[in-house]
């Protein structure tokens, strides 16, 4: 936003200099006018002349009267050219600044937009995460009620003695490791005997 005001300030100002230019162009323009005219009374006034000194008098300031007013034609033509030239760069540089403040307004509109896709990502991982949270306390209570499942017919057999503490996961897996292999050794025994 403060990059789109800033060039909104160069472009006003730019477009003030340029109509300052323009209306001093005018103003050469108008004094050029009045310049032509006078040269075009001062012929005329010639023309009206009949005495040949008075027609030399009159040709002599003539002849001033030109070659100044061809002076200040070749200055004003030489401002002009100038200020043509200026007033295209001026142009040229509001363009420019033009364009700047329609990228600088899409590029804020694209970060407003990643912006929210990315808020959207974020809910969507926290909705995720919320979901995998209840399933991970879920399969929790499920293992545990398993292993506590796993405890009790270990340790619910004649001969074995309750645990003193809180069994670890090796322990688990080593009592019953005991009775599987306890249990098929009683198959087998079965088996050679000839029964089921």
């Amino acid at each position: 936003t403060g990059a789109i005001s800033s060039l909104q300030r160069q472009m006003e100002i730019q477009e003030s200099t340029l109509r300052r230019i323009r209306s001093e162009k005018e103003m050469l323009q108008k004094q050029l006018r009045e310049r032509e005219v006078q040269l075009q009374a001062v012929s005329d006034q010639f023309c009206s002349l009949t005495e040949e000194q008075k027609q030399e008098e009159m040709m002599v300031m003539m002849e001033e009267e030109n070659h100044n007013l061809q002076q200040v034609v070749t200055e004003q033509e030489s401002q002009l050219a100038e200020q043509n030239k200026l007033i295209s760069e001026l142009q040229e540089t509001i363009s420019r600044l033009r364009a700047e403040a329609v990228s600088t307004r899409l590029h804020l509109l694209e970060q407003k937009q990643a912006h929210k896709e990315i808020q959207s990502q974020a809910e969507a991982l926290q909705h995720k995460e919320l979901q995998t949270r209840v399933a991970l306390e879920r399969i929790s209570t499920k293992f545990e009620r398993y292993r506590s499942k796993i405890i009790q017919a270990a340790f619910s057999l004649e001969g074995i003695q309750d645990p003193s503490g809180e069994l670890t996961d090796d322990e688990v897996l080593e009592a019953m490791q005991k009775i599987f292999n306890e249990r098929t050794e009683l198959q087998q025994l079965l088996k050679n005997k000839g029964s089921r």
